[in-house]
Order: C-alpha cells, then sequence, then structure tokens
C-alpha cells in the first residue's frame, strides 16, 4: 500500500493548536481483490494519529473502582469521535472475558444540521456530555442516528433528548420501537429504511444500510457519503482499549477482533454474509466502528476476515438450531447469546430470531430448516406469548426443543410451554434450563454448556463419520499406539468451575516452564482455560485412579460440578 502525508489546516477544537495531519492511500492491487468497498480511497482523507495528541479527559473512578476516561479526535473534516475508554472493564455481560478492557465510540457530525451518530453507556454520563458539550451547542442538535440500541450505545440517548428535546431520532422500525421503551416520552422519530438517505449539508449524506443480527435485530449501518467514513457500531468491532484510535497496530488488535466476531458475529454467519453484500461496491475509507480502534489502514483485510470467517462458519456446520429469545426483556438476550455460542463451538449453525418482531412467514421457514430449536421464555403477555401459537405448529415431532427461562419478572412458566410441546408428542433432550436469581457467570456457564451439549447431540454421528472418513485405518492405530498418560485438568472462573479428563499433555519449555494441554473447543471447560485464566493438572495415583478416571468421564448436565471437583 503506497501512502504520503500532508499538512492540513483542518479547525479541530479539541486538538487546540497541533498541526492536523491527514493521509490519502491507495489500495494495493491485492487489496481491490475484495470486491469494490473502497473503489475511490484516493479522495477518502481521515486524520492520522501520526503527530497528533487527542485530547484525554481526567480519569475517574467508577463505584467498583474502574477506570473511566474520554478521548476527542477529529478523524475527518466536520467529523469528530468522543471515545469512552472503560479501561478495567473484565467482562462483557458476564459471558465472556475481556483482556483489554473497551471502549464506546460515538461520533459528531458538524454539518449544517448537527448529527450525533451513537452515544455512550450511562456508566459514562457526566464524563461524555461534558466532552459533547466541550465541542457543540448541544441544544441545537437536529439528529441522534442510532444504529443500534443495546444500552452501551443507546444509555444516553434520553440525556440528548433532554439536552435537544427537538431533535429527531434516526433508525430502523425496530430500533425505534426500542429506544420508545427506554426513553418513556415521547420523541420526534425517522424511521428508515436500507438505501434511504438523509442531507445533512456541507456534503455530508448519509446513507442507510439494513444489517439485522449483526448482533440485534436493530442493527444498521450508515454512511456519510461526504467523508467516506461507514458507522457500523457493533460490526468489525473489537473489545480492546486504548489511545489507540485507529488499527495501525494490526498484530496487537488482530486476536481481540477474531474474539470478537467468534463471541458476537459468528452465530449470525449468514447476516454477516448478507451485511457484508450490501455495502459491496460503497465508497468508504474508514470503518467507525463502536467498540475498539476505527479501521483505515487494513479495510480489506479485516472485512476479508469477516467474509472468510462467516464462510467457514456455513461451510463447517453440521446442523442449524433456531434460537428464539425476545428483545429489551430481562436476560433473554445475553442468555440467548451464551447458548449460541455454545453451539457454535460444535459447528452448529445458529438462527437467531426476535420473538416480539418476527415475522410469521419467517418463523415458519426457520423452524422448517432447522434440526432443533431452543425457546427463551416469553413474557406472558405481548407479541412474543402470540408467536408460541405459530411455533408450536411450526414444529415437528421429532425436532428436539429446549426451553430456557429469560430472568425477565414475567416469564411465562417453562413447565407450561414444555407440557405443550409433549402434548404433542415432542421430548426435549434436555431439562428445561432455569434460573433462581440475577445470572452470574455461573447461569452463563450453564447455558453455554447447554448450547454445547445440544449441537454434540445433533453433529454427533456426522461429526464421528467424517472422522472415520477422513484418517486412514493404519493412520489411526498407529497414533493409538503412542502412549501418554492420563490426567484431570480442573479450572476456577469465579463462580464457575469445571474439569476433564486429558490425555494429550505434554511439556512444550524448559525456560519459561511451559506444559501444552489438547483442549477441544467444544469442551465446557475450554471457556474457563483462556488468556490469563488459572487451572490446575492433577496426575492420577497408580493403581487407584479407575475411579476417579470413570467419574470425570460421566457426562454431568450443563453447569453441574462434581463433589470431587467441589471438595
Amino acid at each position: 500500500m503506497e501512502s504520503f502525508l500532508t499538512t492540513s489546516a483542518l479547525p479541530c477544537p479539541a486538538l487546540k493548536s497541533a498541526k492536523v495531519l491527514c493521509f490519502s492511500h491507495t489500495l494495493s492491487s491485492k487489496s481491490r481483490d475484495y470486491g469494490q468497498h473502497c473503489p475511490n480511497m484516493a479522495r477518502v482523507s481521515v486524520v492520522s494519529l501520526a503527530g497528533v495528541r487527542s485530547q484525554l479527559s481526567k480519569v475517574v473512578h467508577s463505584q467498583q473502582g474502574r477506570r473511566l476516561q474520554t478521548q476527542i479526535l477529529q478523524i475527518a473534516p466536520d467529523i469528530t469521535t468522543i471515545r469512552s475508554l472503560d479501561w478495567d472493564r473484565d467482562r462483557f455481560d458476564i459471558e465472556f472475558g475481556l483482556q483489554n478492557g473497551t471502549t464506546y465510540n460515538s461520533f459528531v457530525i458538524d454539518a449544517e444540521k448537527l448529527a450525533v451518530v451513537d452515544a455512550s453507556h450511562e456508566k459514562f454520563r457526566d464524563l461524555y456530555l461534558s466532552s459533547l458539550n466541550g465541542q457543540i451547542d448541544t441544544s441545537t442538535i437536529e439528529y441522534i442516528v442510532v444504529n443500534h440500541t443495546e444500552p452501551d450505545h443507546s444509555g444516553l440517548v434520553p440525556d440528548l433528548l433532554h439536552l435537544a428535546p427537538n431533535a429527531i431520532v434516526v433508525g430502523c422500525k425496530v430500533c425505534i420501537q426500542f429506544l420508545q421503551n427506554l426513553v418513556l416520552h415521547p420523541f420526534k422519530n425517522m424511521i428508515v429504511k436500507g438505501g434511504e438517505m438523509l442531507d445533512l449539508g456541507k456534503g455530508h449524506v448519509l446513507e442507510f444500510v439494513m444489517a439485522p443480527n449483526l448482533h440485534w435485530p436493530d442493527t444498521m449501518f450508515t454512511l456519510d457519503r461526504g467523508s467516506g467514513i461507514l458507522f457500523t457500531c457493533d460490526a468489525f468491532g473489537m473489545h480492546y482499549c486504548s489511545e489507540m484510535v485507529f488499527d495501525e497496530d494490526l498484530a496487537t488488535i488482530e486476536p481481540h477482533y477474531r474474539f470478537y466476531y467468534d463471541c458476537l458475529m459468528r452465530p449470525n454467519a449468514r447476516s454477516v454474509l448478507t451485511a457484508l453484500k450490501r455495502v459491496n461496491g460503497m465508497d468508504f475509507g474508514v470503518i467507525a466502528t463502536g467498540h475498539g480502534p476505527l479501521i483505515t489502514y487494513n479495510i480489506a483485510e479485516m472485512m476479508n476476515k469477516y467474509e472468510n470467517w462467516s464462510k467457514q462458519a456455513l461451510e463447517k456446520q453440521v446442523a442449524t438450531v433456531a434460537v428464539l429469545y425476545i428483545s429489551d426483556y430481562g436476560f433473554s438476550d445475553q442468555l440467548s447469546q451464551a447458548l449460541a455460542r455454545g453451539l457454535t463451538k460444535t459447528n452448529t449453525m445458529v438462527a437467531m430470531l426476535d420473538l416480539n418482531y418476527v415475522d410469521t412467514q419467517e418463523l415458519i421457514e426457520c423452524i422448517g430448516r432447522c434440526g432443533a430449536v431452543i425457546i427463551m421464555a416469553p413474557p406472558s403477555s405481548g407479541p412474543a406469548i402470540k408467536a408460541l401459537s405459530t411455533l408450536y405448529a411450526a414444529v415437528k415431532v421429532k425436532q428436539p426443543v429446549v426451553i430456557a427461562e429469560s430472568y425477565g419478572g414475567d416469564d411465562e412458566p417453562v413447565d407450561t410451554i414444555m407440557q405443550h410441546f409433549m402434548e404433542l408428542g415432542m421430548a426435549s433432550p434436555l431439562a428445561p434450563l432455569r434460573v433462581k436469581e440475577t445470572p452470574t457467570e455461573a447461569t452463563y456457564q450453564q447455558y453455554e454448556e447447554a448450547g454445547t451439549d445440544l449441537g454434540q447431540l445433533l453433529s454427533q454421528k456426522k461429526v464421528i463419520q467424517s472422522k472415520k472418513k477422513g484418517m486412514p485405518m493404519n493412520v489411526s492405530k498407529s497414533i493409538a499406539r503412542i502412549s501418554g498418560g492420563i490426567y484431570v485438568v480442573t479450572a476456577k472462573k469465579g463462580t464457575s468451575k469445571g474439569a476433564m479428563i486429558a490425555s494429550w499433555v505434554s511439556q512444550a519449555s524448559f525456560r519459561p516452564l511451559g506444559i501444552t494441554i489438547a483442549v477441544a473447543k467444544d469442551r465446557a471447560i475450554e471457556s474457563l482455560m483462556q488468556v490469563g485464566d488459572l487451572f490446575a493438572i492433577n496426575c492420577l495415583e497408580e493403581g487407584n485412579h479407575i475411579h476417579i478416571m470413570k467419574h470425570f468421564l460421566k457426562r454431568f448436565p450443563p453447569g453441574g460440578t462434581c463433589s470431587l471437583l467441589s471438595s
């Protein structure tokens, strides 16, 4: 890739007297191989971090003692990002751990019609609003563009509407419906569809791209045609907190990019590919994500990764499971994501549908092509409970069905739902998943393990057959003769704990002392053995190991622990 730096006199109140450096670059021929995503990137300019210092607020501490800070930087003419830096956040929705915190990225387009694209988490209320007021007169905001209504991006939308009561909230139909439950008072809104545009003046024309299920049904992308910036909220993001605004250090951020994809996007691989098709041919030089650094140096490579990973996920799938959840109700969304993650560990594809908004025909078609169904308990009234009537008629007699509580305060009893299916001659391969208290790490582990167990039940026969076909008999016999020990590996993280029998254990290095353990992705303990986690290897006593080995070879129920591990 060829690039050059030029000095520009762009006005940037956030940078005060610092020079603003801009760069223009052209894609190499290799990068152009990825469709038409950036055909005219040579004319797109963004602010480079080279020689430019962003404006950092003071560090404040949350009630939990975690560091919070905001960062301001102008990234293009008329466009500034306000990044909320959550330095010490170590869990996201509890179900997966973070190594380097996260950020919540918001953007201001200072055009003739002032617009804010996405807001921030409510924990940043004072810091974010102070930073925003330092950039603009908030009472003059005309548009608030909401690409996604999850609370870490929309938590401060009510505050923005309080400061600018005449502002128009822009979003897709589902988004506006979600926000009406969040704001709790009437507000001006504009429901947009894919391909529609909004002219803010000064060349900033916004084009909207519908991207549902990345990773909520309300998600959309917003392209600013004037600046060549594509605002994608969760998509193409990562949980990585640093003062690095852009993606210049690819080697450092790439593992976080992949982990984020696996946790949030892989269950929706089909939707990822659909979204990529919709932006194919659009002209943009920056992907302004909702989490982590913005992408500009490695756009083609990062988008290629999403495409390749999603295609691989679809190619490897041995079964598909419909996960039916209820948005904006209890813990339905978070718990359903844990179930989906467990399923994808077994190369089981996931089709996630929101029972609040799913079309009847779409629900029937989805159930018809899926090998099993997971139902998060809906509230006892509303559109989701009505969708159950369609579901009862759509399921097939031998189709496995799993029922799980949402812990929303008004759940339709799981036993009542299960009884309906039993009357239809159906049985569940797993006992209903119940939540007796506010979900903890152990709850999310239970749900993830349930997803893994269901995926294994659906895929076990096909996996064994593929292994037999893929390995010659003489090779299989040779591998079986390789000697090795039998160990029990135990791990604990917070209230979650697990154990497994391991035979592939060997020394990896002398200095520092290191060992390797082979852990399959579909093992329940795998989520407790990430970077930085603690685990123990237990050597079994010779002549006194059979009963212990048999104990740990048993299949335990999701979230189940055993007395030997607990003692």
